[in-house]
């Protein structure tokens, strides 16, 4: 049997038909045009009282304040969220790099949508079928410029994160160039999946560039070596041969060697020296340098190549 229709529109259903919704659609936009100076000093004051505004200087609070209220605008008139994504994405970069947190960011539309809310209130609060719908048509419209702002600022600044964790890993693990034909990859610390990746692209760049025949790699400050580790320095063994560069491995601590034999890990493939200096002493002999003397502390070496 079907339900009689009772005529009671469901919460969030417009109660206007879509000819009169459009032209109360048109009716808000132009509302707030002509609220826009009185509706954003509002809005400005309301920020300020809040702490949002901290960190920016009285001009930036007004040339933001002014964007955003015309972009929220212009989302309600055209329908579309171009405008919004596009100033979401400039105004995320000027946030993070201005240090903004996520509580001025969203803190400041959520004002704004306040704002809006109490001033159609004002509009219509004798006539509250009306106030209903044009409710009906603003929320949603201000709901999503918040998730687009929001979601842009959240991006941005875990793009900002992965840049500076790539800048430390770079710092972390420098390849060097010794003298001609020699670079030296000193790692430090523990060795993840992305950190093990990132550090084959810098040695393997570090050949072509260097055009090095000889790499020692020194591992004396990696704390655990593991199965994982280990396959992955024959690995990077494997690919700095494919690009002319033989692989002198040092800093191998007993303990270490003890576990990866007992891994079972093929290290055949592995040239293998006690310490760095070993390891450089062994780098001169492929390469056919002659070690002259040590001198305070530093190799000086002579190359008798023919």
């Amino acid at each position: 049997m079907a339900e009689k229709d009772t005529g009671v529109k469901a919460p969030g259903e417009s109660q206007l038909d879509p000819e009169s919704t459009e032209e109360l659609r048109l009716e808000l936009v132009a509302h707030f045009r002509n609220m826009r100076e009185p509706l954003r000093r509002q809005w400005v004051e309301a920020m300020t009282s809040k702490g949002l505004t901290e960190g920016q200087t009285e001009q930036e609070t007004e040339t933001e304040s002014m964007t955003i209220y015309d972009t929220c605008v212009d989302c309600l008139d055209t329908g579309g969220y171009t405008s919004a994504e596009i100033y979401a994405s400039a105004m995320a970069e000027r946030g993070v790099l201005r240090g903004m947190s996520p509580e001025q960011i969203i803190g400041s539309i959520l004002t704004l949508r306040d704002v809006y809310g109490r001033s159609l209130f004002e509009r219509y609060q004798n006539a509250m079928e009306r106030l209903s719908a044009a409710m009906d048509i603003y929320e949603p419209v201000a709901n999503t410029i918040l998730s687009i702002v929001a979601l842009a600022f959240i991006q941005e600044r875990e793009r900002v994160v992965s840049r500076q964790q790539e800048a430390i890993l770079e710092l972390s693990t420098p390849v060097l160039q010794l003298r001609r034909g020699i670079l030296i990859l000193p790692i430090v610390g523990l060795i993840d999946s992305q950190r093990a990746q990132q550090l084959t692209e810098q040695l393997l760049e570090g050949i072509r560039v260097t055009r090095a025949r000889v790499v020692v790699i020194d591992i004396t400050g990696v704390p655990d070596v593991d199965s994982r580790v280990a396959n992955h320095l024959l690995q990077t063994v494997d690919a700095s041969g494919l690009m002319g560069a033989s692989v002198v491995v040092t800093g191998l601590s007993p303990e270490i060697a003890q576990t990866l034999v007992s891994l079972g890990i093929d290290l055949g493939r592995l040239t293998t020296i006690g310490d760095l200096q070993g390891g450089i002493e062994e780098a001169d002999r492929l390469l056919g340098y002659k070690t002259l003397a040590i001198e305070d502390g530093a190799l000086h070496s002579e190359d008798q190549r023919l």
